[in-house]
């Protein structure tokens, strides 16, 4: 029996996770899996990445073979190395969120604004008893 690491498919239609599963190469992709040694999710910002180091090298050790997604994670957190016996990559850098201050721009925008408009109206407003007068003005032209 040839035997997989691989990824298991989980989530909603445009939300995926995944988990990196030991599986028999001929199960279908969400199928039974021997089991379970990480989850990648790559919806979030950084992509969360966790494998148990000390299966995924057992696994290898006894000829399991990762596909090429799985393989590419292995090499991301440095357990493809260890197997091969290859220098260790650099750690995963944690992007930290953006956090900038724009109220400084609302403020300048906001400056320019009330620096344009008089704060008046342009058009005067039309009373209704004008509007009365004026059209018994017409009526009595006519």
């Amino acid at each position: 029996m040839a035997v997989k690491i691989k990824l298991k498919r989980l989530g909603k239609i445009r939300s995926p996770h995944y988990r990196i599963v030991v599986a028999d190469s001929r199960t279908k992709r969400d199928g039974r899996a021997i089991e379970e040694i990480g989850v990648y999710q790559p919806t979030y910002n950084p992509s969360k990445i966790e494998v148990d180091g000390e299966r995924a090298q057992y696994w290898l050790s006894v000829g399991a073979q990762p596909t090429e997604p799985v393989l590419a994670i292995l090499k991301l957190t440095g357990d493809w190395q260890k197997f091969k016996g290859l220098p260790a990559p650099e750690p995963l850098k944690v992007a930290e969120p953006k956090t900038e201050d724009f109220s400084h721009l609302f403020a300048k925008a906001v400056a320019g604004f009330e620096d344009a408009t008089t704060g008046v109206a342009i058009t005067p407003k039309a009373k209704k008893a004008d509007k009365a007068d004026e059209a018994e003005a017409a009526s009595t032209e006519a």
